[in-house]
């Protein structure tokens, strides 16, 4: 379904009744909701106080000019509800206190979902946008009665500071790892009782990237707490990504770097070799993996004594190479794992804005990396090299270019044991009844898929792929960058989840629409309208993972 300018106000309307239809709802708030919703100010449970709680007046949908992504964009129509700001003070004065948002609406449906943050956090995460690959004509999930809930994880991002400078706390890092999440998971839990007599019936949790990374944290080290998970590009094994961007961003200094007119080479030379793989010529490589065997950098080598924008240098295949590749370390980290999966291909040349894009965006940026990093620089840059200062060697002065992981292995061990959400035993998730959908998207380059698909298969591995099948599924979607530009990504993702959960409906493969939001930015959907995403197992067996099946039709 194509969203056009023309279909926000039918959209709207269709928002507003599904708002205002009582029989979707199962509770209302006890007594008068402005008087409930005002008597939730104040100190609560030990260190939980709440700063503020305000009836917030029903608002209509509405479409932004710019947004840093295309859903971004987007500000659902919501109902009344009671707005409650709030913060749970730490132990350490000199760490930062853990703030978060629960919107109660005044119409409860019995179900609350959690938000996951994005990044290294420090924004408050409002729960009032749309959750990750939700179709943009859908009532957002509090206009549909969700309490709804997030968190800045322990830390305010201020400008000109580095994104990681929190890190240099341990009791900061350590609620950014995991530990904040889960005590603003049981703050929103104490308040829906406060409000409404009695605790959610369901408790879900959508979280893209590191919300990923943090939504499978919950699955692993609180498997109690949620019924129903979506895990979209999580950011599993934390430390690997940090030190493969790292890596990827040392090999474009100086020479290395590759010049825009070079990415739209290689993208074009991906197409040539791959596109008509699949049987269409749709500008789509709907099967990367056996692309990324079949395409060569090499191909596009200088003749000797040539240079310029139609051809690479030694030091630039050797660049991509090195992004392809595995990353190594000298010692093995959470869970046995001791490498991070090398990048796929497809999708290098889709145009930055923000956080979406290709090489662009991620990886070369507008500028060759610099220390320290230049707000030009890749983002994978821009966060690896500050991820060794202040992480891993804690040492904001610190020449990346001389770090070492075995320098500082006490330290990157203990990160991964904080952050790197890659244990496979989900023995106890799936016990309790729990629910797991993850989705990877193929031609991202904030972090490899790969990483995700390894991390399922390990899963497998653990459990048996009989038991796997019976709580979790994994799906893949080609040509769609990490939030959700290049080809279709939005698919419904909640009602998914609350079908498993609560009507034992299995998801199988699912139908995915093409969807704008009338920007140029983002005018970078494909004409294909129509997508199929098979559940997991959709490759051919292989030693890592071989020919895809995905269907995308024009």
């Amino acid at each position: 379904m194509r969203i056009h300018a023309r279909a926000w106000a039918i959209a709207a309307s269709l928002v507003a009744l599904t708002t205002c239809a009582p029989a979707a709802f199962a509770a209302g708030m006890t007594g008068d909701p402005a008087a409930t919703c005002s008597s939730l100010a104040g100190p609560a449970d030990g260190a939980v106080k709440i700063d503020t709680a305000t009836l917030q007046t029903p608002t209509p949908l509405s479409v932004a000019e710019k947004g840093p992504t295309p859903s971004g964009r987007i500000i659902p129509a919501n109902p009344a509800f009671c707005k409650v700001l709030g913060q749970i003070t730490p132990t350490d004065p000199a760490a930062p206190p853990i703030k978060f948002e629960v919107n109660l609406p005044v119409e409860w449906n019995n179900r609350s979902l959690q938000y996951g943050g994005g990044g290294f956090n420090g924004v408050l995460i409002s729960g009032l946008g749309l959750p990750p690959a939700y179709p943009f004509d859908k009532a957002s999930p509090l206009a549909l009665g969700f309490v709804t809930y997030g968190t800045d994880s322990g830390h305010e991002q201020k400008p000109g500071e580095p994104p990681q400078l929190f890190a240099l706390n341990d009791e900061a890092f350590e609620n950014f790892s995991h530990k904040a999440y889960k005590k603003v998971r049981d703050a929103a839990r104490a308040l829906i009782v406060r409000a409404y007599g009695k605790p959610p019936a369901k408790m879900y949790f959508m979280g893209s990237s590191e919300g990923g990374r943090e939504a499978l944290t919950m699955a692993q080290r609180y498997p109690d707490d949620f019924d129903g998970i979506f895990a979209r590009v999580p950011v599993i094994n934390w430390v690997g990504l940090q030190h493969a961007g790292t890596r990827s961003g040392l090999v474009t200094m100086g020479d290395g770097w590759i010049r825009p007119a070079q990415v739209k080479l290689v993208a074009d030379a991906v197409l040539r070799a791959c596109d008509t793989q699949d049987g269409s010529d749709d500008a789509l490589v709907q099967d990367p993996v056996g692309c990324k065997a079949a395409f060569k950098p090499a191909t596009l080598a200088c003749a000797a004594g040539k240079s310029g924008d139609d051809c690479l240098t030694e030091k630039q295949i050797a660049a991509i190479e090195t992004l392809h590749s595995p990353y190594k370390f000298p010692f093995p980290l959470a869970n046995g794992l001791d490498d991070y999966p090398g990048w796929g291909v497809s999708g290098e040349n889709t145009p930055a804005f923000g956080p979406t894009g290709g090489w662009k965006a991620w990886w070369l940026g507008s500028t060759a990396p610099a220390q320290p990093p230049a707000p030009t620089n890749g983002i994978a840059w821009i966060y690896g090299a500050g991820g060794m200062q202040y992480v891993f060697a804690r040492d904001p002065k610190l020449d990346v270019t001389t770090y070492k992981p075995e320098d500082h292995k006490a330290r990157v061990l203990q990160v991964s044991a904080l952050m790197d959400s890659t244990d496979p035993d989900l023995s106890r998730f799936h016990a309790r009844g729990g629910k797991l959908v993850m989705l990877e998207h193929m031609a991202d380059y904030a972090q490899s898929p790969y990483a995700g698909i390894r991390y399922f298969e390990n899963v497998e591995k653990k459990l048996g792929k009989d038991k796997v099948a019976e709580f979790a599924r994994l799906y893949t979607a080609p040509g769609v960058d990490h939030v959700g530009s290049g080809a279709p990504a939005n698919v419904d993702m909640l009602a998914v989840l609350v079908d498993w959960v609560e009507n034992g409906k299995a998801p199988g493969d699912l139908e995915v629409r093409e969807q704008k939001t009338e920007a140029p930015a983002f005018d970078t959907i494909r004409a294909l309208p129509l997508c199929r995403w098979p559940a997991w197992p959709h490759y051919k067996s292989g030693p890592v993972i071989a020919a895809a099946s995905f269907a995308c039709a024009p």
